[in-house]
């Protein structure tokens, strides 16, 4: 018996999550790069896991509002995770 394939498993918020970060990085000029995989976890564990394997299929069920609360959900999340990050390296600095 072949072993089952469980790539294409995925959180569906892995991939939002991580855009969003790099497109609000410019306005984080103090955040050295590396500490950008530290926002994404901090925003990602402020988020429910879903998990799924094909994105179209979490987008096909998704009605209008669940679509906007999760865009919120990700923005609030990430907004959330940069200043924390942002905080917690100022109080490291000290």
């Amino acid at each position: 018996m072949s072993s089952p394939d469980f790539a294409s498993v995925h959180n569906y918020y892995e991939r939002p999550v991580m855009q969003a970060v790099a497109e609000l990085a410019p306005r984080y000029p103090a955040l050295e790069p590396e500490l950008l995989a530290d926002v994404v976890c901090v925003a990602l564990n402020r988020l429910p896991p879903r998990y799924i394997r094909h994105d179209v299929d979490l987008a096909f069920y998704l009605t209008e509002k669940e679509r906007a609360d999760n865009e919120r959900a990700i923005d609030e999340a990430v907004h959330h995770a940069f200043e924390f990050v942002q905080a917690r390296r100022a109080m490291r600095a000290r």
